[in-house]
């Protein structure tokens, strides 16, 4: 053992905290969906983007390449076997996986809806909507499992308990 590892065993035994609580409560086909619902999206967002600039309105001009841009941090972050010929691929790519799931959700979202605010078109709203789905879903993930129905049968059983109890205490405080 190192004299770093004896100075610190909290972090020798667990080098990545940040990256397993970032996956907390996601299943690996989930995490699997999201990851091709962003690179589907970014597609979607390039194509759509790419036809977008073939106009002369500026406003649907820069929707197109803030849709473009859109597909290309999608594909920074969800695929970046996508982008091997750029050097910060995977740096990029290991920060956005120590997002939590809210934080990826505003992100995508608000990255989907600019375009559409800039310029409403059936273009930009077809293009980003895949983009805006993998935000949904990274939303989803981040409000967590479903329970089961026993134990909110059992919450329910506690608090009619304890509502009954209430009930006769105070009834018999009153006599």
């Amino acid at each position: 053992m190192s004299s770093q590892d004896e100075q610190f065993p909290a972090a020798a035994a667990n080098p990545e905290p940040a990256a397993a609580s970032a996956d907390e409560g996601m299943t690996w086909w989930y995490r699997w969906l999201c990851r091709i619902a962003g690179v589907i999206g970014g597609m979607s967002c390039a194509f759509a983007g790419l036809w977008n600039c073939v106009t002369i309105n500026p406003l649907n001009i820069a929707a197109g390449v803030w849709m473009m841009l859109n597909a290309f941090v999608l594909f920074l972050c969800e695929a970046p076997f996508c982008c091997q010929f750029i050097e910060f691929a995977n740096a990029v790519s290991a920060r956005a996986d120590r997002l939590r799931a809210w934080q990826k959700a505003a992100f995508y979202c608000g990255m989907a809806v600019f375009p559409v605010v800039l310029s409403l078109t059936l273009t930009t709203l077809f293009g980003n909507a895949i983009a805006f789905a993998t935000g949904v879903l990274y939303g989803l993930s981040a409000l967590g499992k479903k329970g089961d129905a026993i134990s909110y049968a059992r919450i329910h059983q506690q608090q009619k308990q304890m509502d009954e109890e209430k009930l006769t205490g105070t009834l018999e405080g009153q006599a």
